[in-house]
């Protein structure tokens, strides 16, 4: 292996590579970023010495940069390729030195051949000046087909150093102030054999640490929230049909008693002639046989089974009457009646006990909030509730937790959640059916619990503890 001649060695530098080596300085000084540094590394210091490829080479990141590429394909066999030499080489080379095939491990000479020309020279670059093969942060890897001299190598190591300053000023800043911070963390907690143990500094910052994790603040948690009617008259179908026709508008004032929607009456109407054409044939049927049972005795057995074929032709007329009028919905109580487009619903098929619309009263409001399983906190009835809703965020809906459900529902976005109902304060000039988000208040706890209630459950949960 070739090694860089002692530094007391005298090497002659021509004078118009001093100037190139200090207009490569300047552009180092002035880079924008670390991608801009990189690129002066392998293409820009070929003006300086002459080569056919380079690549920039850290020990966190691997191959970063390559000579002659825009954007670099880390799995292409090259990049991996390269990327072994260069951490073989970084292990035990901390100085320029010049590489060939024949100092590699057989497995990686193999195809040096493939990839690069016949004489390469390694540059590390350090994090301070001691050469130590821990301290090797990265490298610059150079080949071409003509060997390496002495001035050549000389020259490109004193740019390598000052390219490496310039690296290292973009990265030193946080990692510096971190130490800074530490160290004046360490002072401020360093004995003080001058005073006693409770005027010690480090004395009070634990105590008014502690007094700022014990410090108390409820435990609140935030859930989808919405305005619902309390208690709303549900109306649904009354029995199998074909929605017919709204008579009301949504959101539509509506009294006791009013007309709603209509079912399809066709059916009924032509069910409800068929049963009383049947009713009339058999109490015509009745009056004939009675008329000639006063004759003849023999049609007096049979009097009262067509009497009972009047009476049940009479109920299924009856029932068929009311499911007519029935096919009227009205309104059970005074308030505002709440649907969806009328459009929508004409013309569709319902079963019995489908809702379609309710009948809410216009003060009749509270707030209902979903609960997801995450933040299942402990609340208790009367605990409060402030709605943020996003027509007004600035100003929240107060209200108090009337019950929590038992159990988790399903939600339409495929989760679970546990359904809160929360009674308002006071009166709301927010109409029903505006959403926002809900938070939940519930008990006092430590400012520590409060921060540290979510992490703890999260790591409870992927290790198992």
């Amino acid at each position: 292996m070739s090694i860089q001649p002692d530094s007391q060695q005298t090497i002659e530098i021509p004078a118009h590579c001093l100037g190139l080596l200090l207009d490569l300085s300047r552009r180092a000084r002035q880079a924008s970023d670390t991608a801009v540094l990189g690129f002066l590394a392998v293409n820009d210091s070929h003006d300086l010495v002459a080569y056919r490829q380079a690549a920039l080479w850290l020990a966190e990141e691997g191959v970063k940069t390559l000579s002659g590429v825009v954007q670099l394909e880390a799995n292409a066999p090259y990049a991996q390729w390269l990327e072994r030499v260069c951490r073989h080489v970084a292990a035990d080379r901390c100085r320029p030195c010049r590489i060939e095939a024949s100092e590699l491990p057989d497995e990686l000479a193999s195809e040096w051949a493939e990839w690069l020309p016949g004489y390469g020279l390694w540059l590390p670059l350090t994090t301070d000046s001691a050469e130590s093969a821990a301290a090797v942060f990265g490298g610059v890897m150079l080949a071409r087909e003509t060997p390496w001299q002495e001035m050549e190598i000389s020259l490109l190591a004193e740019w390598m150093e000052i390219w490496r300053h310039a690296w290292l000023s973009r990265h030193r800043p946080s990692a510096w102030s971190w130490r800074r911070w530490l160290l004046a963390l360490r002072a401020q907690w360093r004995l003080e054999p001058e005073r006693k143990w409770w005027r010690q500094r480090r004395v009070y910052w634990a105590a008014g640490i502690a007094a700022l994790l014990l410090f108390p603040v409820r435990l609140t948690v935030l859930a989808p929230g919405e305005l619902v009617p309390a208690d709303p008259a549900v109306i649904r179908a009354s029995q199998d049909g074909v929605v017919g026709n709204f008579l009301v508008k949504p959101n539509e004032v509506v009294k006791t008693g009013q007309a709603l929607f209509t079912l399809d009456e066709a059916p009924l109407k032509s069910r409800l002639e068929v049963a009383r054409q049947t009713l009339a044939g058999a109490e015509a049927e009745y009056r004939q046989s009675a008329q000639l049972a006063v004759s003849e005795s023999k049609y007096k057995g049979n009097l009262a089974v067509l009497m009972g074929k009047v009476e049940e032709r009479r109920a299924e007329a009856d029932y068929l009457q009311g499911q007519l009028e029935r096919a009227h919905v009205v309104a059970p109580q005074d308030g505002i009646a709440l649907f969806d487009d009328p459009s929508e619903w004409i013309g569709k098929p319902v079963v019995t006990g489908e809702r379609i619309m309710r009948v809410a009263a216009p003060d009749d409001v509270e707030v209902e909030a979903w609960l997801s399983l995450g933040d299942a906190i402990p609340l208790q009835a009367g605990a409060p509730v402030s709605l943020y809703l996003n027509a007004s965020p600035l100003f929240p809906v107060t209200a108090h937790i009337r019950y929590v459900a038992h159990d988790a529902a399903p939600r339409p976005d495929g989760g679970y959640a546990y359904r809160v109902r929360a009674v308002l304060d006071g009166k709301t000039d927010h109409r029903v059916g505006l959403k926002g988000t809900a938070k939940l208040s519930g008990s006092w706890t430590p400012l520590a619990y409060w921060v540290l209630r979510r992490p703890l459950a999260y790591v409870r949960q992927t290790i198992g503890w």
